[in-house]
């Protein structure tokens, strides 16, 4: 009877280890399950050290938390920023990536033969110039781009919904009108992309066109711009309004060179910007008289 009590006791421990190391490994399985049906996420099962605790010294580092309250990473939010990005508000469905340009675009890209024009202007917003540029291009029923500072975008962040909410296009101008060739590719990105980032934050999307100060354009910082989801743009009107020439001279310059696919440079900002609003006033009825109809980039 001895035996046989010592063999059933035997028995009743064996089947209980066999009964936990089955449950141990069914727990391993259910983990590395859970691990793989998140698409790479990290699924925390069990007790674990507090959110935002740091790893025992010398031991493994906690793996990342998914779930809705997650917060990125450093590393996260730069790349998310320096994707491109969908879209600018008024502008329809975006690319979703721009190829790398070689040059800015000096015409509208479908342009040519159809007699229509774009009026761009740099340099704003400006508190006084830019409402009065508005209400111009509003009586006369007119769509333009404008080509937005950082930091006059910062210190007046209502007028890039006024510009928006009138069905004009707010492009990048760079953060302070630096000269982008003059810089190293950081500070190229810093310029351009804190811009895009101040657009986005105002807007809800980033821009989806960019000029380079100047108009000086190099291989960097076509790469950068192409980086953040942007199309270079140029101009091929220069009205000079920017040396302030009198009206007549900027209105000359536009109906004398005015052509199917132009892009017309002008500014809103940057100085004393009278003559430019009183000149676009007076332009344009003849181009409309002219047939042209002044219209947006498209993507």
């Amino acid at each position: 009877m001895r035996s046989d009590s010592h063999i059933v006791s035997r028995r009743t421990l064996l089947c209980v280890g066999v009964g936990v190391g089955t449950a141990a490994l069914a727990g391993v399985g259910a983990g590395v399950l859970t691990h793989e049906d998140t698409g790479g996420g990290h699924a925390q099962t069990g007790a674990g050290s507090p959110k935002g605790s740091d790893p025992a010294p010398g031991g493994p580092a906690p793996p990342a938390r998914g779930g809705a309250g997650a917060q990125p990473s450093p590393a996260a939010h730069d790349s998310y920023r320096l994707r491109p990005l969908a879209g600018e508000t008024s502008m329809g469905e975006p690319k979703p990536h721009a190829p790398v340009r070689t040059h800015a675009e000096m015409f509208l890209p479908a342009g040519q033969g159809q007699r229509v024009i774009a009026l761009t202007f740099d340099d704003g917003p400006h508190p006084v110039h830019t409402p009065a540029l508005l209400e111009v291009l509003r009586r006369h029923g007119v769509q333009a781009t404008f080509f937005v500072v950082g930091e006059n975008a910062a210190a007046f962040p209502d007028l890039l919904h006024a510009i928006t909410a009138d069905g004009h296009v707010v492009g990048n101008h760079s953060w302070n009108h630096k000269q982008l060739t003059r810089l190293d590719t950081g500070h190229v990105r810093d310029e351009l992309g804190r811009t895009s980032d101040l657009i986005d934050r105002v807007l809800g999307a980033p821009p989806r066109w960019c000029r380079a100060p100047y108009g000086d354009w190099h291989p960097p910082s076509l790469r950068v711009c192409s980086d953040l989801g942007m199309e270079p743009m140029g101009w091929s009107v220069d009205t000079q309004d920017w040396a302030r020439p009198g009206v007549a001279h900027i209105v000359r310059a536009v109906t004398r060179d005015a052509a199917p696919g132009v892009i017309v440079l002008q500014h809103d900002g940057g100085g004393p910007r009278q003559q430019t609003v009183a000149a676009v006033d007076r332009y344009l009825p003849v181009l409309q008289e002219r047939g042209y109809t002044c219209v947006r980039p498209e993507a």
